[in-house]
């Protein structure tokens, strides 16, 4: 192939990445493949990036004369575009704090941050400078779990093991507000390493213990061991978690995709025997939910569905019809669990969502916002594609510093005792995903 083909070819499919991540087609074609997810997280996530990479990749291709002529014209053009682009998708990312914001005077009441008592107020968010933006810091998970890692909870090994991320200077009897972090994977694959990592550690620095969990996968489980494990996971650290410096009485449970799944449902079906085989008296219920990309219906309810995701549910997860077995489907499938007596949610889900449907989210926070009697916060994030809050993302600055400032709220809302004080500088370190 002529070099100043490949040249065009290579700008053509950087903007091809760019355009998938600022418009994925299928978002709106509805047919189920993981190239766009794939290809359009990082590019959304980590714009600025991918604009140096492309930048630097079109001048170096330039060399040695393969820019000459109408190609190279046109590949120039073609990068000029993407990098157009790519600003647009790192402007995006900024105007999340606004979004967030106006989610959370939405949800809790334009004043809300006057409910905010003193104790629970969250220190000043750290600045996201042009360093951090360049060079993103991710947070070592030895740095939190040095006295608390492969923590068994149940009976099924590997799979019932949890990490306790804490400051290791935080006191035992601190009475730290807790955080539940439920790994997604679709129910199939997955573990507590490596999700949940940028608001774990900013919640352990601000003084939290927060407690990642393993739980039995398909097809070797079938559901519902999925949300029994994490039943007996909300046991465990009601009945353990205070010898870790937590408060029994504050428990905020999160997690993406299959998590925020699960993590819905948990929040939502306190005390369900059916749920808690062998462990029907124990208290499983938490003081607020925040899933991430979740999934909320099983049932295909108003036409909201998630493609593709019928068929994995029969074969490897509940193993059995939909058509044949719809009360259990249907019992599994949060937005059939909403009560009056739901605890405060925060829904959080991206507009370019190619995995779940943002539709998911938006029947579910309408279906719960009619009848809880507590606080429905949903903020629907503009381009942000799913898994989005797992990298150190100039989006994912600004969702933890929300998530913080939702979980203060209903701390002090509902009292409790005074948290251990956090080192100023909230300063996460480099990566090890050890």
């Amino acid at each position: 192939m002529d070099p100043r083909t490949r040249y065009l070819l290579a700008r053509a499919l950087g903007l091809a990445a760019t355009a998938n991540a600022l418009r994925p087609a299928i978002r709106f074609s509805r047919v189920p493949t993981p190239v766009e997810f794939l290809t359009g997280l990082p590019v959304s996530e980590l714009p600025l990036h991918n604009a140096a990479i492309q930048g630097g990749l079109a001048l170096l291709g330039a060399r040695g004369g393969r820019a000459r002529g109408w190609r190279g014209v046109a590949g120039a053009g073609l990068t000029a575009v993407s990098l157009a682009g790519l600003w647009r998708l790192h402007r995006d990312a900024q105007d999340a704090e606004h979004v967030l914001e106006a989610a959370l005077a939405d949800g809790l009441g334009p004043g809300y941050l006057d409910d905010i008592s003193e104790p629970f107020n969250p220190a000043p968010a750290r600045p996201l400078d042009r360093r951090s933006i360049i060079v993103p810091r991710v947070p070592r998970r030895r740095r939190y779990t040095a006295t608390g890692s492969d923590v068994p909870y149940g009976e099924a090994g590997r799979r019932n093991h949890l990490d306790i991320w804490k400051r290791a200077d935080l006191p035992h009897d601190a009475g730290a507000p807790v955080l539940l972090q439920v790994h997604g994977g679709a129910w199939v694959i997955g573990q507590k390493e490596g999700q949940g990592y940028p608001l774990m550690a900013h919640l352990a620095e601000r003084g939290w213990v927060c407690v990642a969990i393993n739980y039995r996968l398909s097809p070797r489980a079938t559901w519902p061991d999925h949300i029994v494990d994490v039943k007996r996971a909300i046991a465990w650290v009601r009945a353990n978690i205070a010898d870790h410096g937590g408060d029994p009485d504050f428990l905020a449970i999160s997690g993406g995709s299959a998590g925020g799944h699960l993590s819905s449902l948990a929040a939502l079906t306190p005390g369900d025997a059916t749920y808690q085989p062998g462990f029907e008296d124990a208290d499983t219920s938490v003081a607020a939910a925040v899933p991430f990309y979740g999934v909320y219906d099983f049932t295909y309810r108003h036409g909201v569905g998630v493609p593709g995701l019928e068929p994995l549910l029969a074969r490897r997860v509940f193993k059995t019809q939909l058509a044949d077995d719809r009360d259990s489907w249907d019992r599994a499938s949060p937005v059939s669990r909403v009560t009056p007596d739901a605890p405060p949610f925060f829904v959080l889900h991206g507009t370019n969502d190619t995995v779940v449907p943002v539709e998911q989210a938006e029947l579910f926070v309408s279906m719960l916002s009619e009848v809880s009697r507590q606080p429905v916060v949903y903020a629907e994030l503009p381009r942000a594609q799913h898994a989005f809050d797992v990298m150190p993302s100039v989006r994912a600055h600004h969702t933890v510093h929300a998530v913080e400032r939702f979980l203060a709220v209903v701390r002090s809302r509902q009292g409790g005792p005074t948290p251990a004080e956090a080192v100023e500088g909230d300063e996460p370190v480099e990566v090890d995903r050890a």
